[in-house]
């Protein structure tokens, strides 16, 4: 969250209420007092009293007006802030939609560098509440299971994590860590969609430029990013023994991404 300072200043008025007030400072003028009458009866004496019970009594209802009017502000202040706090809870609850886990393991369309990493996929997506199948669509894309992956953009590991996602002290090529930080990422992205994976998929590559757009407005990566997650995690849930997206990516410039993910796993 992004806190901003206030750029105004406040200027303090000089009165008897304030720390600056100047009990020396004489006006320039000299005020004007009307003469009364002398006050030779009991008619002018009762006149003149209670002209000074009136006067009195606005003077101290003017020094007191301004304290009750704070108290009122301090009061109104503070409801409003609870409303508010209030009603953001009941927006998060209501955008809090992420699918529930539909397997118990991933599905075999994965290329064998992705199979390796099955046992932990799993775990991770019982502990971040994701369908297997998601979680394995996104390394196959991201790193295609190599953790010491990067990219030129300086994404790493498994789920390509920018740096900044990461806390200081974090290894961002510790699996778990970097599982951690990519599938966070991946269900605010849930959150912020309503549930729409397939958009999720697009903001997990583009951010929110993406998944508060449509598609003819991203970038050609996004673009392609989406179109491969969309149709591999399809060929998972149609029940496929090989994925004919997998394939394509593959052909496309994926199997370059394997064969350094099979060689650092001992694969080959």
């Amino acid at each position: 969250m992004t806190v901003y300072e206030p750029t105004y200043q406040y200027y303090p008025v000089d009165t008897p209420l304030s720390d600056y007030f100047d009990p020396s400072y004489e006006p320039n003028t000299v005020p004007y007092v009307v003469p009364m009458p002398p006050a030779n009866d009991r008619v002018n004496q009762r006149m003149f009293m209670i002209l000074a019970f009136v006067i009195g009594a606005i003077i101290s209802g003017a020094l007191l007006l301004p304290r009750l009017l704070v108290s009122e502000v301090a009061i109104d202040e503070s409801e409003i802030e609870t409303s508010v706090v209030a009603e953001e809870v009941e927006v998060s609850a209501e955008t809090a939609v992420i699918p529930p886990p539909q397997t118990s393991t991933i599905s075999p369309i994965f290329t064998p560098e992705v199979q390796h990493w099955a046992p932990q996929i799993t775990a991770w997506a019982t502990q971040y509440e994701l369908d297997p199948d998601i979680v394995a669509t996104i390394m196959q894309i991201e790193s295609c299971g190599d953790p010491l992956a990067r990219s030129r953009a300086g994404a790493q590991g498994l789920f390509q994590v920018m740096p900044f996602h990461f806390a200081i002290g974090e290894d961002p090529f510790d699996p778990d860590t970097n599982a951690r930080r990519g599938l966070n990422f991946l269900r605010e992205q849930l959150r912020h969609t309503n549930g729409d994976l397939f958009l999720a998929f697009a903001g997990y590559n583009g951010g929110y430029a993406a998944s508060n757009s449509s598609f003819e407005y991203w970038t050609n990566e996004t673009q392609r990013y989406y179109q491969w997650s969309k149709g591999i995690y399809e060929d998972a849930k149609a029940g496929l023994e090989n994925s004919p997206t997998i394939e394509q990516w593959l052909a496309a410039g994926g199997r370059s991404l394997c064969e350094q993910a099979a060689s650092r796993l001992n694969l080959q």
